[in-house]
Order: C-alpha cells, then structure tokens, then sequence
C-alpha cells in the first residue's frame, strides 16, 4: 500500500487574461495545510474508488498503462477529504494524489508534473501543481498568448507552467477561509466556457497594474515577511482579477462572496480578503494570535450575509505532498 497526503490551496488569482499582452494566465497562490486530501492505493483486480476519486483511479491506471506498467487495477481509499469546487484545488490535489498512490503501489514512479496535463490538470495555472510539489507561496509563468485557442486544447496538449517564484510562506501567518454553503463554483466545461469570454474581453490595462502590484507590493511582501502588506497586495490582485470576471459571476467577486470580502475587510483581525478562484471559498490574510478573532469575524461575516457555512483559520503549507509506504 502507498499513501500520500497533500493540502489545499488558494489561488489569488491571474497576472493576466489579455491577449494583447505576450504572455497568458500565470497564476498567483499559495499552499495550505488544510484541509487536506490522503489516498491511499494498493493492487488489485480491477479499479475501485469511492465516488469522489472513481475518475482519478481510472486515469491513473490507463496512464500507467498507456507508459507500459503491468498494472491490471487498484483499491483507492480516500482516507481524509475536502469539498469539491469551492475554490480550495481539490480537483488537482485528488488527481496527482491518486496518480501518485497508484504508480508507488505498483512499484514505480511517476512525475507529478509531465503526468498532469494528461490527467486534465495544468493548462492555465501551475499553482496547483506547484504546491503539490513543495508548497509555499508560488507564482508561475503562464502560457505564451499565441498558444491560446478559442476552444479549449486535447489533453496532454500543453506544459504545466513553471513556477518563476516559490517563497516559504512565514511559519506564524494564517489564513481564514469561509466557504458559505451555496452552490460549487465553475468547473468542467463551464469554467472553460466562462474563461474563454474573459479572456477574449478582457481589457489589458488590468494586467499592467497587475505587473505593478506583483513587482513593486506582492513580492517584497513575502520576502520581507511583511503580512499587512502581503493581505493589502493579495486583495487588490483578486479585485482586479474580478473586473475581468465581472460579466461571468454576477460581479467583482460572485455573490454572496462580495458581502463576506466586504465583512472581512472591515474587521482589524484580517489584513486583506478576497475570493479564491471561481469561489465560493472567501480568504482573510491574518497572524496566528488573531486566529481566534479572525474565525469569530468569518462567523459573523457569513451571518450579515445571511448564508451557513464554514469558517476556520489555516496555516501555511511550505512542503510538498507527503508519501508514505
């Protein structure tokens, strides 16, 4: 049996959607050490797997195949899980953390990222990739723009992009993440329809304030260690991301998700707020003494909203995914 344990992450969003600009997507997130997805994998006849993993295992097995390993099936077991489509990666995570099980369990290896576009993972952000692989706050190098197409590529059909910055992220940081209990954010086709009008409206004038942001305020943050400054510089770069998305989710951030960033942001335990990909997941930037007020304030913002949900507070992850055999 082999066993891996990965987090999951926040993607604060794009450096650019503009095709007027060389360069496409490079996303913008970070690691965390919750919640958490463990697989667990072992040999077996045939594919079994509960429902949520039931496509990954079958694409590991056909890629192993497909690469010539004897492998005839596998009993997959998800021993620890997060919620699917609320902006938390968990699509990604569960795919390389199921290829990755699969391929130790029969006694070989796979590289998570060569693998990744094959299983439908990687074609706009690297994020989530890069964090399975060593964590940390990661910004990668997106796509050349020449290489976008209005209907979306085959599998395989592209390189995971390349993270351009990894950073530990300080040990005494945290993150508070509400998840209101509304409907999954875009997925699947969807998404994809949902990304190509974006990307074909988007205005480019966006992405050069972006490039500022990302120079001159993001990246001195973390490697000053500054959290005021990092939650002051994330907020900004996921509000004008939601300019971009403004005509795809019914606003800068999609309902009910403004009303909770607009809560937080007011609240002196929270340094920055915004929405973590298509949401509905909503993050607050804190330290690890304000935990407790920073959870109080996530309650509190998901009741002026009038919505039930999840708010915890969540620390960075600065490792890789985790195997054990």
């Amino acid at each position: 049996m082999a066993t891996v344990e990965t987090g999951a992450r926040l993607h604060f969003g794009f450096q650019n959607l503009a095709l007027a600009h060389e360069r496409l997507y490079g996303g913008v997130g970070v690691a965390l050490d919750e919640p958490r997805a463990v697989v667990s994998a072992e040999p077996a006849d045939g594919i079994h797997a509960p429902d949520p993993l039931e496509d990954f295992a079958t694409d590991a097995v056909a890629l192993l195949r497909e690469r010539g390993h004897d492998v005839a099936g596998s009993e997959v077991t998800l021993e620890e899980g997060f919620e699917r489509h609320v902006g938390l990666g968990s699509g990604t995570q569960y795919a390389l953390a199921t290829l990755v099980a699969v391929a130790r369990a029969h006694g070989t290896y796979v590289d998570a990222r060569t693998a990744a576009p094959t299983l439908g993972r990687g074609g706009r952000s690297g994020v989530g990739v890069a964090t399975f692989e060593s964590g940390g706050f990661v910004v990668d190098a997106g796509h050349p723009t020449e290489r976008f197409t209005t209907a979306p590529p085959e599998r395989g059909a592209w390189d995971v992009p390349e993270p351009i910055v990894r950073r530990d992220v300080p040990a005494d940081w945290r993150f508070l993440l509400v998840t209101p209990g509304v409907e999954a954010g875009r997925h699947g086709e969807s998404e994809d329809a949902s990304m190509r009008t974006a990307v074909e409206r988007a205005d480019p004038g966006i992405a050069d304030d972006i490039a500022g942001l990302l120079t001159r305020r993001m990246l001195p943050a973390v490697a000053e260690r500054d959290l005021q400054a990092f939650g002051s510089a994330v907020a900004r770069l996921g509000r004008l991301n939601g300019a971009w998305y403004a005509d795809e989710q019914g606003g800068v951030y999609r309902p009910p998700a403004g009303t909770l960033v607009d809560a937080l942001g007011d609240d002196p335990a929270i340094r920055g707020a915004g929405q973590s990909s298509w949401g509905p997941t909503v993050y607050g930037v804190t330290r690890a003494d304000d935990a407790a007020a920073a959870r109080a304030a996530g309650e509190a913002a998901l009741d002026a909203a009038g919505v039930d949900g999840i708010a915890r507070v969540v620390a960075p992850r600065n490792t890789g995914a985790a195997l054990a055999e």
